[in-house]
């Protein structure tokens, strides 16, 4: 059992949150731009099959059978096969809605991590984290308020995915009470894998040289972003990170407008500056709080 105050770093668990944001909504984009062409079975294969590559580069010195040695096996596959079938559904979700109506849905996801750390971890979510995490949220409707209009199936698929998304963050955060990040990254990797090679050579297409640079782009993304995620949530409780989850819809604003030429207007940026003060407010809300605490400790 790794102590509690080895895992205790909130600062570092929301930059690390961040950067995986970052991560995440560049996937998300060159996702969107391939599903168009490829299965999303095939797309997921290669993906994961670099992700194995780089869960082996990270710990070829321990030795990848010493790295994948865990206490609960079973809570471990089950958690790397719900990223899978997670990951799948938002690329579906992409299939039939913009990226910015996907997004707006699934930022339901910080509000489920945090009711179901204080139900099933234990965790504290005091007032102020839901405050920030509430506020984060108005942001988040200016920065999307023209996309839910029309309600269709459609909106249930990311709705489904903040669902499997929350699940999975609680179980990465159970995993990491036991369980080092590299074992927690190395049954992310293989596990998902092995489910993806049931379905993805079956649906294989031949991609040409620019799609295949875009598949192994997201494959590498992708990779590092659930590194990156795994990190944070072996530094800081699931609902400590969940307010800079939502950093996810500002890299989705700037990458748009890069990209694909989507200049934010004032509402979003407005939207964006609350997101950012929401994270800011929280992160120096936890160190007080921490400061407070080590103080009577000493």
């Amino acid at each position: 059992m790794r102590s509690a105050a080895a895992r205790s770093n909130t600062s570092l668990g929301a930059l690390y949150t961040m950067l995986a944001m970052l991560g995440f909504a560049s996937m998300d984009a060159i996702s969107k731009w391939l599903v168009a062409d490829y299965a999303i079975g095939q797309m997921m294969w290669i993906r994961y099959a670099v992700f194995c590559v780089f869960a082996w580069l990270v710990v070829r010195r321990r030795g990848l059978l010493t790295a994948a040695r865990t206490q609960r096996p079973w809570l471990q596959a089950g958690r790397a096969l719900l990223a899978v079938v997670e990951s799948a559904v938002f690329v579906l979700a992409f299939n039939y809605l913009p990226l910015a109506d996907t997004h707006a849905v699934a930022a339901t996801s910080p509000l489920i991590v945090i009711a179901l750390g204080a139900l099933f971890l234990g965790e504290r979510a005091g007032l102020a984290r839901w405050l920030a995490v509430a506020v984060a949220f108005v942001g988040m409707l200016m920065i999307v308020r023209p996309g839910l209009r029309a309600l269709d199936w459609s909106l249930l698929l990311p709705l489904l995915g903040a669902l499997l998304w929350a699940g999975y963050q609680v179980l990465v955060r159970l995993c990491s009470r036991t369980d080092s990040p590299d074992t927690t990254l190395v049954w992310s990797a293989f596990v998902a894998f092995g489910a993806t090679t049931l379905v993805g050579p079956w649906q294989w297409r031949w991609p040409d040289a620019t799609a295949w640079g875009l598949l192994i782009a997201i494959a590498l993304l992708g990779a590092l972003a659930h590194y990156a995620l795994i990190k944070a949530l072996d530094h800081a409780d699931a609902g400590a990170v969940q307010p800079y989850s939502y950093t996810l819809l500002v890299w989705a604003a700037v990458l748009g407008a890069l990209v694909f030429g989507d200049i934010p207007d004032h509402w979003t940026l407005a939207g964006a500056a609350i997101i950012v003060a929401s994270g800011l407010y929280t992160w120096h809300h936890d160190r007080r709080a921490a400061e407070r605490a080590k103080a009577i400790s000493d």
